[in-house]
């Protein structure tokens, strides 16, 4: 091509046949034909396209369709891409579709930057200013919704975190009192000189007791509480009204005293009672602490897992694993009214994507469909295998979308929440993170009482296996 092919475009009507030339120079002509795809959304924007001849779609995924137009290049001088001649990290916004057989001139991003520099310096530092503005502006939205994203996630760990942890606490506490007991009452069968049979034989009746709880009823408790105290003080033993409740609480019974009353010598009874109920309590409150332990360690398994700390951004995932430990961060905000419905189709299916960006589309979805439950509904996560795609669905019994805000749920900073509690930007993060990271599709299906969040992944082909990235 020469500078003949681009001097009818109005787009070069001020550029001298120097510039025209040099123009030419550092790009070509490209032809094509009807259906031929030029570049695809979310590529890195290293050609700026300026049409020639012919007719263009600018094409975009959202929702259930395959794709819309967003604009038509019908005329001599329309111009797409180049953003990278201003900005490293631009890519393209759309889908380049040819509509028609027809010709485009094609010049590297770079190329058009430099030229621009020599032959209008001034307006470069205007554009390149405009697309920083632009870009800070959104990387500090994004930074506001990561910090009150992580902020989130620390009170809602904190707050998981800090039953097991005062359980674990009184249990200390506990057996530390039930240690001394323990030490107290030992001294004083020793004093009663107990015999080795004696202490086997009332061994023997304590781990009758091992696992053995009280009656649950606090009434019935109670009852037995003060049978018990009624016993020891027809047999005289000192403070009868502390040991009682001690003894119906690890399951001991008027009748099992009687047992050991058998056992042991008259003075030894009450030291003997001492010592099997401060080792029963012991072991209860060992067991109570190893929960309670489990249960924090669980904890922060599932936040591990659902922050992948120390896990490579790119790996092969099972969306379940993620989806779960999402449950676990959001417990607090699981009411006794909610109720959680988990069909997982696809357990085990795995593909290769960042499980720390999907388990924060999980987060954004399950968070919203909670709100709009307000404490009371229906939660169901579910997954399924649809041929090539791997389908996640976020499903509530919410009122839904009225179909003003359905049109504009993906839109950044659109939300129908109150000020300080929505930033708008959940769905448009989650659409990111599902279409442009992970070749994927995100919809809406609302109506009232049923609202689903599908997200759609792509599976490696059959027979093959996907390659990780560190």
């Amino acid at each position: 091509m020469d500078i003949e092919d681009l001097r009818p475009i109005f787009l070069f009507d001020a550029l001298s046949d120097e510039q025209l030339a040099e123009l030419v120079a550092a790009g070509e002509e490209v032809s094509f034909d009807e259906g031929a795809v030029l570049f695809h959304e979310g590529d890195p924007a290293t050609s700026w396209w300026v049409l020639m001849e012919g007719r263009i779609d600018a094409v975009r995924h959202a929702g259930r369709d395959e794709a819309f137009v967003m604009m038509s290049m019908d005329r001599p001088g329309q111009w797409a891409g180049g953003f990278r001649a201003w900005d490293d990290e631009s890519n393209y916004l759309a889908t380049a579709r040819t509509a028609s057989a027809g010709r485009i001139f094609r010049l590297p991003s770079d190329e058009l930057g430099r030229l621009a520099r020599e032959w209008s310096r001034f307006s470069v530092h205007l554009i390149t200013g405009f697309f920083q503005t632009v870009r800070r502006m959104d990387t500090l939205s994004r930074q506001r919704e990561a910090l009150i994203a992580l902020g989130e996630l620390a009170a809602r760990l904190a707050h998981e975190i800090n039953n097991p942890a005062s359980a674990a606490a009184r249990a200390v506490d506990a057996l530390e009192e039930s240690t001394d007991v323990l030490g107290t009452s030992l001294a004083s069968l020793a004093r009663h000189e107990v015999t080795a049979e004696q202490f086997i034989g009332l061994d023997g009746l304590r781990r009758e007791l091992v696992g053995a709880t009280g009656p649950a009823d606090p009434l019935a408790l109670a009852d037995r509480e003060t049978a018990l105290q009624e016993w020891l003080d027809r047999r005289g033993i000192k403070d009868g009204w502390q040991l009682a409740p001690q003894l119906a609480t690890v399951g001991a019974t008027v009748e099992w005293c009687e047992r050991v009353a058998g056992v042991l010598d008259e003075s030894a009874i009450g030291p003997g009672l001492e010592w099997a109920a401060a080792t029963l309590s012991a072991q209860a409150l060992l067991a109570e602490m190893k929960e309670s332990t489990t249960r924090i360690s669980r904890l922060l398994d599932s936040v591990k897992s659902y922050t992948q700390v120390d896990r490579a951004s790119l790996q092969l995932v099972d969306v379940t694993e993620g989806l779960e430990s999402t449950l676990v961060v959001l417990g607090h905000k699981l009411g006794p009214e909610i109720a959680v419905e988990r069909e997982f189709g696809a357990a085990g299916q795995r593909i290769e994507a960042s499980p720390g960006e999907l388990n924060q589309v999980w987060t954004n979805l399950i968070d919203n469909a909670l709100d709009a439950m307000d404490g009371r509904g229906t939660l169901r996560v579910a997954t399924r295998v649809d041929a090539d795609e791997l389908v996640v669905e976020i499903a509530d019994t919410g009122p839904g979308f009225p179909p003003e805000v359905l049109a504009r749920a993906f839109e950044p900073f659109y939300t129908t929440k109150e000020i300080g509690r929505g930033t708008g930007l959940g769905l448009d993060i989650a659409r990111r993170i599902v279409e442009d990271r992970h070749h994927g599709r995100i919809a809406i299906d609302s109506r009232p009482g049923a609202t689903v969040v599908s997200v759609r992944l792509p599976r490696p082909a059959a027979g093959s296996e996907p390659t990780v990235q560190g």
